[in-house]
């Protein structure tokens, strides 16, 4: 145990201390705490490092260095301390993602070098619900994605992403990493969507999971049937799903600018009870 302020590397002995951390935002913090649950703290497993901050020696804040680079319940101190070491090891991240108050800290003191960002996206509301839809009537026809069902799932999926990132998640690898993300969403039995005629109406996916909250991603309504509500009734069954089969609290964020989204999440249900943050590289 350090007996100062310090930040480092955690390892697999570190986990409990980690998780306990994790548990103290179970909602916040579904993303991460869903791969440390499965992957642990080994760098090789978890995808990337995890990095602690001790105050008087004891584990207080977490930052996720992989893919993204995730604050964890960061006081101001750590946030510092954090971009001091994603500073010296230089941006391997595709995107900073996480709570707005810390993201933007952290943010604010990584764009000096690590600026300019593709997009900066500074208020996402976060949205909760516990309970299943009281108003909108869950769309029977939406319905759990079969394993043989990838070849008609995946065009959604790219355009769905391709929407919100803007840009194709089949460049690069040519989209393996991405298919092999939607494949184990699929096998997993987190992904949604009512599909006829062989063609997706909607989709989303439950992305994250744990025992205390999930959140719900890629939702995405095929632009011609945009405007008929299926994206409630869809989000509606997705969320009967959830609490039923997945988590006590069913969780999900969105652009502030996306008004509609917003507003028919809230008819689901879904209330803002936080904020998140995305810079996009």
């Amino acid at each position: 145990m350090l007996t100062q302020s310090s930040t480092r590397v955690l390892e697999p002995a570190d986990l409990g201390a980690a998780l306990a951390v994790l548990d103290s935002a179970p909602v916040e913090n579904a993303f991460v705490t869903a791969r440390v649950q499965l992957a642990g703290l080994d760098p090789w497993r978890l995808g990337g490092e995890m990095w602690g901050w001790y105050s008087g020696g004891h584990l207080t804040s977490l930052c996720y260095s992989g893919a993204n680079l995730v604050p964890i319940c960061a006081t101001p101190e750590a946030v510092r301390a954090f971009a001091d070491r994603a500073r010296r090891a230089g941006r391997r991240c595709s995107s900073i993602v996480g709570p707005a108050e810390p993201t933007a800290h952290l943010w604010r003191l990584l764009e000096p070098s690590w600026g300019p960002a593709r997009d900066v996206r500074a208020h996402q509301p976060l949205m909760t619900a516990d309970q299943p839809s009281a108003t909108v009537e869950a769309d029977p026809l939406v319905r759990r994605v079969r394993k043989d069902e990838m070849d008609v799932i995946m065009p959604a999926c790219v355009a769905m992403f391709t929407e919100e990132v803007g840009i194709s998640p089949l460049s690069g690898d040519g989209g393996l990493l991405y298919q092999a993300r939607v494949a184990e969403l699929v096998g997993s039995g987190r992904a949604f969507a009512r599909i006829e005629d062989g063609k997706v109406l909607f989709k989303a996916e439950i992305g994250a999971a744990t025992r205390q909250a999930c959140q719900i991603q890629g939702v995405w309504v095929a632009p011609e049937h945009r405007g008929k509500g299926l994206s409630e009734t869809g989000m509606a069954a997705v969320l009967r799903y959830a609490l039923a089969d997945v988590a006590p609290v069913v969780s999900l964020y969105v652009n502030d600018y996306n008004a509609p989204a917003r507003a028919a999440y809230r008819r689901v249900g879904f209330e803002e009870v936080g904020a998140f943050m995305s810079v996009l590289f």
